[in-house]
């Protein structure tokens, strides 16, 4: 395990900060599944996206429909 997962007994402390109730039945899967969003949040950010316009420069009503690929 990396320094960077989050433990089960963490999930516990997470979850009780937030309000959250969090049978001790669940941890480990919260705990994984934490892991694996944050492994996805971390190859997400490594994208390179400096030649994407902006969200604004998208104009959805300006595409024509074509089913080519």
């Amino acid at each position: 395990m990396s320094a960077d997962e989050l433990t089960p007994p963490e999930a516990y402390r997470w979850a009780a900060r937030a309000g959250l109730p969090l049978p001790a039945d669940r941890l480990d899967a919260v705990a994984a599944t934490a892991d694996h969003i944050h492994s996805v949040v971390a190859a997400l950010r490594e994208i390179d996206f400096r030649d994407t316009p902006p969200a604004p420069a998208y104009r959805a009503g300006e595409e024509q429909p074509d089913a080519a690929v």
